[in-house]
């Protein structure tokens, strides 16, 4: 493997209006997955590359397609990248721009939520290079208003993010109906046994390019955690740690839409225009607006699900929060992952309840490294209050205390001593029974009176 630091990119074999606006973005040294990546995609072979998340993947891919893209007037688009969030489609497709700066590339991005006719009107008009959502992807190749006869290279970026959104089906019909003679290229921070699926299906005697192991973690980011019991002791020691004017840039990562809203409640008084939310219920231009806020810092905080977990690239986040631990190891790195860029160092803090604690450990497996962890300041209160999903076993703590049968009142009387009573019917059919020695019938009322007037 070439050594990345000696290596620039005007000795990546790439034209010159690639390096021109590279030189103008001030990129010079590429990354240790561009170095290894871009000789391999440029030689035409189906490709898989595996680096950690915020190492510069997207580059990877787009310098060698940039390089090889022709001025071209066709209708139907030869370059097809799969993302799985619009977030993600819409900053490669920002990408695509810079980097054709110099050079005549239609590029659209298509996703859910924009306008279907408009997205038609624009395939009408001719397209080189496609970055879409797989959702709304199919819908136009269906309708027969996108075709993909054309399509020479088919780039799937975070798949198993892709997988994990429900897209499985939608992945394995665009697959089929793609051009059999194609280079397909795969990028991803982590292998799943379902991507490792989709490889063996689709994919031709790939060549593998792995960085860094599947999972590991970024070496400027510096790792520490709480053991914090519940909710309420979650957002004492957030409004604690948030005092601190040395987390200037916070990205704070929850498990649900939900309870992104419900914090932004909380926080909203203490902070009013320095906090941002952001989750898949808020509509497309709130989001950007608030990503945009946060990027220029406007927002000191930004509150936020999965959503942009992956891929998306925020300067400068000086510290992650995740404020519940993610129950998948993987979805773990991809979070710490948004800061510790670009070279800098970062902090990710995580809050760990004990029902959270069986994550910990699967997240320090899949890192082979331990997290290291701090005891909660003397100045947050701890809380004794848990909701139901942050109750452990509930019979070994005893979270809830059995009634106390010493101080029993008059009226009280064991459950098993009334189950105990049966139910012997009316008594005064026990009573003709005992009389009678048998049961008291009532017979037909409307025989009995043709009876008595027949005697009449």
């Amino acid at each position: 493997m070439k050594n990345s630091i000696t290596v620039t990119f005007d000795e990546l074999n790439l034209n010159t209006p690639l390096r021109n606006v590279l030189e103008e973005m001030a990129y010079i040294y590429p990354t240790p997955i561009q170095v290894e990546a871009l000789p391999v995609i440029l030689s035409g072979r189906d490709v898989v590359g595996v680096a950690q998340t915020g190492t510069g993947k997207t580059f990877a891919y787009l310098l060698p397609i940039l390089k090889g893209m022709k001025y071209s007037t066709q209708k139907h688009p030869s370059v097809l990248i799969m993302m799985p969030t619009r977030e993600l489609v819409e900053q490669v497709v920002r990408d695509i721009e810079k980097l054709t700066k110099y050079i005549t590339v239609r590029v659209m991005g298509i996703h859910g939520g924009d306008n279907i006719n408009k997205q038609i009107e624009q395939i009408n008009n001719g397209l080189d290079i496609v970055v879409a959502t797989p959702g709304r992807l199919l819908d136009l190749i269906l309708s027969r208003n996108l075709r993909m006869k054309a399509i020479q290279k088919y780039v799937l970026d975070e798949v198993d993010e892709m997988l994990n959104l429900g897209f499985r089906r939608q992945l394995n019909s665009v697959l089929d109906l793609l051009p059999q003679r194609r280079q397909n290229i795969l990028f991803s921070a982590t292998l799943t046994e379902d991507v490792a699926e989709i490889i063996e299906d689709f994919f031709i005697s790939p060549i593998k390019v792995e960085i860094a192991p599947s999972g590991t973690p970024l070496a400027l980011i510096d790792q520490k955690a709480y053991h914090v019991p519940n909710y309420q002791t979650k957002l004492s020691l957030l409004k604690h740690l948030l005092k601190d004017e040395s987390l200037s840039k916070v990205l704070v990562f929850v498990e649900s839409k939900k309870l992104a809203d419900k914090l932004a409640e909380e926080l909203l008084p203490l902070y009013e225009e320095g906090l941002g939310v952001i989750h898949s219920n808020k509509s497309q231009n709130y989001r950007a607006n608030a990503i945009r806020r946060f990027e220029i810092g406007e927002h000191r905080i930004l509150l936020a699900t999965d959503l942009i977990a992956r891929g998306v690239n925020i300067q400068d986040v000086t510290h992650v929060i995740n404020f519940d631990t993610p129950d998948t190891p993987e979805h773990y790195i991809h979070r710490i992952g948004r800061t510790g860029r670009a070279d800098k160092a970062g902090i990710a803090i995580t809050f760990i309840n004990e029902v959270e604690e069986k994550y910990q450990k699967e997240i320090e497996e899949l890192m082979n490294k331990e997290i290291e962890m701090l005891p909660i300041p003397e100045e947050v209160e701890i809380s004794d209050i848990f909701t139901l999903s942050e109750r452990p076993d509930l019979g070994d703590k005893h979270y809830i205390q059995a009634p106390n049968k010493k101080e029993k009142g008059s009226g009280f009387h064991e459950k098993n001593f009334v189950n105990s009573k049966v139910n012997l019917g009316s008594k005064y059919k026990r009573t003709i029974k005992v009389k009678y020695k048998k049961p008291k019938t009532k017979g037909d009322k409307c025989c009995n009176l043709k009876s008595k007037k027949k005697r009449k």
